[in-house]
């Protein structure tokens, strides 16, 4: 593990997480440098969203540690963290009537001094956020009457406007349609290749984690089963292992990357042409 405190890398050594009713993660080990784009696979509850709990630090190991450029987060403040890990959750509603540009402001909240307020940086972030999201015409627009995929934006917005050095995403693509499933993924890689900013997210599509995604981390029942390319994880094998589904998987014919489609029981069984 690099002493540079510089570094942005996240670190997972030997972390397990367990809430009230038994343990979610064990034997996590895991390490994302700078600049990677990871993907967290597996079946509900295999412990994708925990996982990037404790990396954000709202969660502690009950055993392990969890490090940040080579300091754990035990040592860092939430403040601290904030300013170099956003986070774009699942599940986001604000009961007051916030417009889009009030929301993505409030991204600014871990530089913001309490006797001075935002600065005309702090706008000039926002700003940013605006643009590198495609929402510049939205800013006044109350939030809560946003469409699902304009409010995806207006989130990941909020998140770039902490200026992170990693970004956090729960499930980017839930509830959107495909068009805008592609744009949002297309939007986070754009960011990742271009800005330099490290993405790690808990996908359920698999075939989209393999188009946008150069790693991915395929988790079962709290535990990492594979790491590596989408070619590498995405196996008729483990996927038939993690998640108890009968697959098929090939190269496909535009993007190369592993293409996945789940076959009916009935065809695994009454179909000679399916071995």
């Amino acid at each position: 593990m690099p002493s540079n405190s510089e570094s942005n890398s996240l670190f997972m050594q030997k972390v397990a997480f367990s809430y009230f009713n038994g343990l979610v993660l064990r034997d996590i080990e895991l390490t994302v440098t700078d600049g990677e784009m990871v993907g967290l696979i597996g079946p509900n509850g295999c412990g994708k969203t925990t996982l990037l709990k404790l990396a954000s630090g709202v969660l502690a190991p009950v055993q392990g540690e969890v490090s940040l450029g080579g300091v754990s987060l035990k040592k860092l403040s939430r403040k601290q963290v904030a300013q170099r890990v956003a986070v774009v959750p699942q599940y986001f509603n604000i009961p007051f009537a916030f417009t889009v540009a009030e929301v993505v402001l409030l991204g600014r909240t871990p530089f913001v001094s309490i006797l001075s307020g935002e600065t005309k940086h702090d706008h000039e972030m926002a700003a940013s956020a605006l643009e590198l999201t495609g929402i510049e015409l939205l800013k006044n627009r109350y939030f809560n009457e946003l469409s699902g995929g304009e409010r995806q934006k207006a989130i990941l917005a909020m998140a770039l406007a902490q200026e992170p050095k990693i970004l956090l995403l729960d499930e980017p693509t839930t509830h959107l349609d495909i068009s805008h499933q592609v744009e949002m993924l297309g939007l986070v890689r754009k960011l990742n290749r271009e800005h330099r900013i490290t993405i790690i997210a808990a996908m359920h599509d698999l075939n989209l984690a393999a188009l946008f995604f150069d790693r991915l981390v395929l988790l079962k029942e709290g535990v990492i089963v594979a790491d590596g390319s989408p070619r590498e994880v995405l196996t008729e094998t483990s996927i038939q292992e993690v998640f108890s589904a009968s697959v098929k998987v090939s190269q496909h014919p535009v993007t190369s990357a592993p293409h996945i489609v789940v076959l009916p029981r009935e065809a695994t069984t009454n179909n000679p042409l399916v071995s």
